[in-house]
């Protein structure tokens, strides 16, 4: 799941799966290339799919309890979406600051909200119970990524990086380990070509933006 929840996030939704954001959503993560802003997006999307399974909840209808697993699932699934891009911006160095403050005070909120659900006990929680509990815990499991110091983060980001890598370059022949360098190589180059010189003598660090 956190491969296609991986592709979601920084791309479009994959026909193999449901998709959890509508066709307007993916519009707007489109037209988004900023963190900060793109992860905001996903606290509105996410906040949605739990107003909808509170308004579920509070009235009993027929055939309510699919709509409350899937609006459920969606949820889940844009949790693990902001913890996707919010890692891919700290692999790339792209500030997340503003963005992961907004998801930490939201994700503190549905915790909350969806323990309530819980122990409202509603009669048809059997049918949507694993998704629920699958949200509480994605939820927390996020809410501490969250509340995590961003550097200590970013680390952890680069280490398991540098552990996939290896682990993927070990069971690569010797030619391709040395055509996969060669290419991080020139995509480094390309990129520090199109970030421009910079006007700050050696060693000095820029500022943080207020």
């Amino acid at each position: 799941m956190k491969t296609v929840v991986a592709c979601l996030a920084l791309a479009l939704p994959l026909a193999a799966e449901r998709d959890f954001l509508t066709a307007d959503e993916v519009d707007q993560i489109r037209l988004v290339q900023e963190p900060n802003a793109r992860l905001v997006l996903y606290v509105q999307f996410a906040a949605q799919r739990l107003d909808m399974v509170k308004q579920l909840v509070s009235k009993e209808k027929p055939g309510r309890s699919v709509l409350i697993h899937d609006a459920l699932e969606d949820y889940t699934n844009i949790v693990d979406a902001i913890d996707t891009v919010t890692d891919d911006a700290l692999k790339r160095k792209l500030p997340v600051n503003e963005g992961i403050t907004a998801v930490a005070d939201a994700e503190k909120k549905w915790v909350a909200v969806l323990r309530e659900v819980e122990q409202s006990d509603p009669k048809d929680i059997a049918r949507y119970q694993f998704a629920l509990e699958q949200a509480i815990e994605t939820t927390q499991d996020s809410l501490e990524l969250s509340l995590q110091d961003l550097n200590a983060r970013a680390a952890d980001v680069q280490a398991k990086e540098q552990r996939a890598d290896e682990e993927l370059e070990s069971m690569m022949q010797p030619k391709d380990v040395e055509e996969k360098k060669a290419a991080a190589k020139k995509a480094a180059e390309t990129e520090k070509k199109r970030k421009g010189p910079t006007l700050m003598r050696k060693g000095e660090v820029p500022k943080e933006r207020k």
